[in-house]
């Protein structure tokens, strides 16, 4: 119908087929058409109809006043039009731009490709002094690591899109990451010395997958880095270079430890210290050597300092004066990796941040829904000056990113037992008393310690009379190193030991290395019950409750079977009692 016919009052209604094709026409009318009245409405059967299709109409033709109902399959054929009325669809969002690192690594990367060249840099420099074109070589040499910096700055671009992050770097191969932002789990920051002083951070984003590579961001400004991490890990509000004690930051941050020089004499009695000491002496003396200073002493000399002194006081001397190098050189690795430590709490999204180090900062993040439990190390050497060391069970983590899991280094019990029962948000696992697995398991604990020291013992006391040593060496010896293993076997069982308290598992084992560890049932995918032959003997069995988090799993050494079963049933309700042909006591 034409526009004239719109604006006057309308027709009279036609009867039969001639009004259900008058009414079909109005259906069709454009946008003119709602303006006017609307056409005389219909009774009984057709009213109804026309109730219905008015519920049809999309929304450009529900503002008109609405036209006569059509009757029988014009009527049905009406309503399917009226449905196929849509709006315009909406123009497809604009790609994400592409951003560069931080300008200020124009400075940083040729440094440190100067760095890497350095070998080549020295043997560049000394073969060009023989030559007439010294000074070109030379050039060269220090040219390319610095145009193979600025080349790695240019070609290297992110960016982070609505379900993803991208990264692209490389020349002549090209490489491009892109990580899902839902695989995401763990961001990790670190500043070099030289990053600090620019104010840049390293950006690591890790999924936790062991087949895939991280993703770095080297570098970026570090505010800048700080809220990138807060946005792939959803915290409201992240790590704060100075934050007190006793403040509550608005952003819900409260820190629940901090470096204490205290802390610095537990440093000497990790293993860690003995390795750095090993590895120091071992390049100290390779060194010297090197310089010829192993060439001026004769062995008269030292014959002669040993008969002057006496054996019995220079071994001793040399002893002590190893422990002295080993103490110093773990305080000092001890504070090179753990000065201003920081361990914070954010709400109300919860999440752990971590900061440490002294010249290379690291700060780590660990959302509390992806925490498992805890695991409290406490070897030998802590255990004897009151010390322990405390990690996190998270999910989510490969072995590569072990590190991601630290919460305290070594430090006073006192201080791993609050901060783990701040991070479970209960004490009882903490500190609930263990239960004994008899004196079957003790048992078997001293025979595990002692029979290989036997073997080994026999084995020095047969080759000291072969070599003809002096008897009292071949006498000591072997004795020192049985009582040694009873001493390991009698705290190996008096370490063992498990718990069940408020849905968490806690199991101990351990003497030298001994570990705590308190995993929610929760988190328990599993329970497997394993014996060797010699534990079926004894009526034992290691039950191993497998979980996504950590070590992959916690194992209850040396268990009586039904205290085993029992447990795992108490743990997970169900999981093993379908299991079994009687119900557990």
């Amino acid at each position: 119908m034409s526009e004239p016919l719109d604006r006057r009052g309308g027709d009279a209604p036609a009867d039969g087929e001639d009004a259900v094709e008058q009414r079909a026409n109005h259906q069709h009318v454009s946008e003119p058409l709602d303006r006017r009245g609307g056409d005389a409405p219909a009774d009984g059967e057709d009213a109804v109809e026309q109730r219905a299709n008015h519920q049809h109409v999309s929304e450009p033709l529900d503002r008109r006043g609405g036209d006569a109902p059509a009757d029988g399959e014009d009527a049905v054929e009406q309503r399917a039009n009226h449905q196929h009325v849509s709006e315009p669809l909406a123009a497809p969002a604009p790609p994400v731009e592409w951003q560069r690192l931080d300008r200020r690594m124009l400075l940083v990367h040729p440094v440190s490709e100067l760095i890497k060249f350095l070998p080549v840099l020295v043997g560049v420099f000394v073969a060009s002094t023989a030559t007439n074109r010294g000074a070109l070589f030379q050039l060269l040499g220090v040219a390319i690591p610095i145009a193979i910096g600025l080349v790695r700055y240019w070609t290297t671009r992110y960016r982070i899109s609505g379900d993803r992050i991208e990264l692209e770097h490389g020349l002549v191969s090209r490489h491009a990451v892109a990580t899902p932002l839902d695989r995401v789990r763990t961001v990790d920051l670190t500043a070099s010395p030289i990053h600090r002083l620019l104010g840049l951070s390293t950006v690591r984003v890790g999924t936790g997958s062991a087949g895939e590579d991280g993703l770095d961001l080297d570098g970026l400004d570090s505010r800048q880095a700080r809220e990138l991490r807060a946005r792939l890990l959803h915290s409201i509000a992240p790590a704060s270079e100075a934050v007190t004690e006793d403040d509550t930051h608005p952003g819900g941050e409260r820190v629940v430890a901090r470096f204490e020089p205290g802390w610095l004499r537990y440093a000497p009695f990790t293993s860690a210290g003995l390795v750095l000491t090993a590895g120091v002496l071992g390049v100290g003396s390779q060194v010297l050597d090197g310089l010829g200073v192993f060439d001026d002493i004769e062995g008269a000399s030292i014959d002669r300092a040993l008969t002057e002194l006496g054996a019995l006081v220079a071994l001793p001397a040399l002893f002590v004066g190893v422990l002295l190098v080993a103490a110093l050189v773990s305080v000092l690795g001890y504070l090179v990796t753990n000065g201003n430590f920081a361990l914070s709490h954010t709400l109300p999204d919860g999440s752990w941040h971590l900061r440490r180090g002294l010249l290379t900062t690291r700060e780590t993040s660990v959302d509390d829904d992806r925490m498992r439990g805890v695991s409290v190390g406490e070897p030998l050497g802590l255990r004897l000056v009151g010390g322990a060391r405390l990690s996190a069970i998270v999910t989510g983590l490969d072995r590569s990113q072990s590190g991601s899991e630290a919460l305290l280094p070594p430090t006073p019990r006192t201080l791993v037992d609050r901060v783990a029962a701040d991070v479970l948000g209960t004490s009882a696992p903490v500190t609930v008393p263990l239960a004994p697995h008899g004196p079957r398991a003790r048992t078997r604990r001293y025979t595990r310690a002692i029979v290989p020291a036997a073997v080994v013992a026999v084995g020095l006391a047969v080759a000291g009379i072969v070599v003809d040593v002096p008897t009292w060496l071949w006498v000591a010896v072997p004795a020192v190193v049985l009582v040694s293993a009873f001493l390991v076997g009698h705290d190996r069982a008096r370490g063992l030991g498990h718990a069940l308290v408020e849905g968490w598992l806690v199991a101990r084992s351990g003497s030298l290395t001994r570990r705590r560890e308190l995993l929610g049932t929760d988190a328990v995918i599993g329970w497997n019950l394993s014996a060797t032959w010699f534990q079926r003997r004894a009526g034992l069995v290691t039950l191993v409750a497998t979980t996504a988090g950590g070590r992959q799993s916690v194992r209850v050494l040396d268990v009586p079977e039904p205290t085993a079963v029992a447990v795992a049933n108490a743990g997970v309700p169900d999981l093993v009692s379908q299991f079994l042909a009687r119900p557990p006591d």
